[in-house]
């Protein structure tokens, strides 16, 4: 941003978003020396199958320059099985993993999981979903928001039953 400020001063008379292509014509992803905690993020968030070969050789030297990220990317991937499998009877295991880890950004998770134990080995074991009735609620709500202040309750019903 001063960059582009002083080159106002001196002229300039294009855009930001110009100078910012400008500046980053050439340059791939691949330049960078590290990748953004939200690429990082997102890397070990994929399911290993679905990495290109380039970024599962990126991620599989990141964390290990930090034993903190190897236990993170384990205990994630560790937690994807879980979900994955539906082996909620293990998240206790997965759990202590992650306390005996002493990986403090998880604790946060974790108080969550432990104040809903029974709904969380519930959610990770049974194969009941409550997504359809999101669905329903969502759609409602789009087509009240469609609706908001064209209409009365009448035709609101109306599209609701149609939908």
């Amino acid at each position: 941003m001063y960059l582009f400020e002083e080159l106002k001063v001196l002229g300039y008379t294009g855009s930001l978003n110009l100078l910012y292509k400008y500046l980053n014509q050439g340059r791939h992803v691949s330049d960078r020396i590290l990748p953004s905690p939200r690429r990082l993020t997102s890397w070990i968030m994929t399911r290993p199958g679905r990495l290109s070969d380039q970024h599962r050789v990126h991620l599989d030297e990141l964390p290990a320059a930090c034993p903190e990220m190897t236990a993170l990317a384990r205990l994630v991937h560790e937690f994807a099985q879980i979900m994955g499998n539906r082996r909620g009877a293990e998240i206790d295991c997965w759990i202590k993993q992650v306390r005996e880890a002493g990986l403090i950004e998880l604790e946060p998770f974790l108080t969550g999981v432990d104040q809903d134990h029974d709904a969380v080995v519930a959610g990770l074991t049974l194969p009941y979903s409550n997504g359809p009735i999101e669905d329903v609620n969502t759609k409602t709500k789009m087509i009240k928001r469609q609706m908001y202040g064209r209409a009365g309750f009448d035709l609101l019903r109306h599209r609701i039953l149609l939908a």
